[in-house]
């Protein structure tokens, strides 16, 4: 890959990840209800987890015009586990109408970054960067399932509280 090309990528790569904190703390910042600011904050802990991330490869890149394996990605766990989509997380989102709508863009940004690191994957030459971008997509797709999740149950609950199933 062109090393300009890939200097760029790395630097909007960097910016997706900047929006999206900023996108998850200001959510937590606004919640009123605990649980649903401990989500938030989690989320807006790994977006700077990515941050990082892609800043070392960034500086990795500009030193040796080449991407590097590094042990903070590989050492990196997905944080989001299912003990966090509690009945009182899923009770206080539906509850707040911001929430859920939040919940819903946090997807959009999610299957934003997904496309975008896969995209980057697919172009790689080097295979030290197809695997950083792969790894990458694989993170956004935990948090997009984990969203997803969130979304479906809280949308039932909701359908349900308003007598909305057809039998």
């Amino acid at each position: 890959m062109n090393e300009d090309k890939a200097i760029e990528i790395l630097k909007n790569a960097i910016l997706l990840e900047k929006r999206g904190h900023a996108f998850y703390a200001k959510v937590a910042q606004q919640a009123s209800a605990e649980a649903v600011k401990q989500f938030f904050s989690l989320m807006a802990e790994e977006e700077l987890t990515h941050v990082r991330i892609l800043s070392e490869q960034f500086k990795n890149h500009r030193a040796g015009k080449k991407f590097t394996p590094g042990a903070s990605a590989a050492d990196a766990a997905f944080k989001t586990a299912s003990s966090i989509l509690t009945q009182d997380l899923k009770r206080q989102i539906s509850a707040a109408d911001y929430e859920a709508a939040a919940i819903a863009a946090a997807m959009s940004m999610e299957k934003n970054a997904i496309q975008v690191y896969s995209r980057r994957a697919a172009e790689a030459q080097d295979a030290t960067e197809k695997s950083f971008y792969e790894w990458l997509a694989k993170w956004e797709t935990e948090h997009l399932n984990f969203l997803s999740r969130l979304d479906k149950e809280i949308t039932e609950a909701i359908w349900h509280d308003n007598n909305f199933w057809p039998f």
